[in-house]
């Protein structure tokens, strides 16, 4: 939607304010943002603020500047406060203006239906051959397989479009023609952009090719998982612990069906535990990086993201784990894609 469509002058009446918010609606939204002369933000207005007004006494010749809220909820560009979103949601506000330091319209973000934006660059690491998955694989790479009719790579697409996250890069390298014509025209109005990897250079070592950043945060994930995990939640808990790599994990168990010795010199029996259970958490291939710890990834180089984690734990940089809520599945083998093709129709019935 045009940014112009929630714009209104401050000298507007009232009555063009009504008219304005009554073609808004079908849109979902019934409230617009106040601008000056000079394009500032100076308040928002909504079809209660015209009715509180003319309850007390304002006319539909009015101006909208008379009748405005000034303490609008508002956040400024590629400055995220948490606080802000915990408000935005509480408040239940579906529109929410991001402003430049100007005070002139930048964005307006939309959170409705659990929609957020999340400051960060996303990439999708989409190089890999698949081989586990042959012969699938052979003619297709493994992200556009299909789930449901629809490429794998798709429902990653989309979660992190739904969360606001404005650019999206893929790394290519195996059948990358597939991939860049796949994206050759824009996903939901969102350009993808796919990067090429020469050779492969492992699941981080081709962030060091691309060189168009545009925030201080770095999103890196498989792009073959099939995962709902909650992206505005995993950045608030990385960015609430000051971290400087945060990795998605999944549970895992391990549940053994048999009394368990506990040995001393390994031979006598010192107790013994009673089928055992043992609990852990295993990497979902889903990161969060500060972007000034790139030039660390050498150039040129086979290097995967574990071998990163490594260098920043050497280095006593905070590397934390966000624990997944929702559904994740690793489609590796041919019964995982058998698996989750099942998973994803029960999905759809919900």
């Amino acid at each position: 939607m045009e940014l112009e469509n929630f714009l209104i002058s401050e000298n507007s009446t009232i009555l063009d304010v009504l008219k304005k918010i009554d073609k808004m609606s079908s849109f979902g939204t019934r409230i617009l943002f106040v601008k000056d002369y000079k394009g500032v933000i100076k308040g928002s207005i909504s079809d209660g603020d015209c009715r509180r007004g003319l309850i007390k006494g304002k006319s539909l010749n009015s101006l909208a500047k008379e009748i405005m809220n000034v303490n609008f909820t508002f956040v400024r560009k590629q400055e995220y406060n948490v606080e802000i979103i915990n408000k935005i949601r509480t408040l239940g506000l579906k529109y929410v203006p991001e402003l430049n330091d100007d005070g002139t319209l930048y964005a307006v973000r939309d959170f409705t239906d659990g929609k957020s934006y999340i400051p960060v660059d996303a990439v999708l690491m989409a190089g890999g051959k698949g081989e586990r998955l042959r012969p699938l694989t052979l003619d297709t790479p493994k992200p556009l397989l299909k789930v449901a009719d629809k490429p794998i790579i798709d429902y990653n697409i989309e979660n992190l479009i739904h969360y606001g996250v404005e650019h999206i890069n893929v790394t290519v390298n195996y059948l990358a023609e597939q991939i860049e014509n796949h994206f050759k025209e824009p996903y939901n109005g969102q350009k993808i952009k796919c990067v090429r990897e020469e050779k492969f250079l492992g699941t981080i070592g081709s962030l060091e090719i691309i060189d168009d950043w545009h925030n201080d945060t770095i999103l890196l994930m498989n792009s073959d998982l099939f995962t709902n995990i909650d992206f505005e939640s995993f950045y608030i808990h990385f960015k609430k612990h000051n971290a400087d790599m945060s990795v998605a994990a999944v549970p895992y168990n391990i549940n053994i069906p048999y009394g368990i010795f506990e040995i001393e010199n390994t031979r006598e029996i010192k107790g013994v535990k009673e089928k055992p259970s043992f609990y852990y958490y295993a990497n979902a291939g889903i990161y969060l990086i500060k972007r000034e710890l790139l030039s660390l990834i050498p150039k040129d180089t086979f290097y995967n993201a574990t071998d990163f984690m490594d260098k920043l734990i050497e280095l006593g940089k905070k590397v934390i784990r966000f624990p997944i809520a929702g559904y994740w599945i690793d489609i590796g083998k041919p019964e995982d894609f058998k698996n989750v093709q099942e998973f994803a129709r029960n999905l759809g019935r919900m």
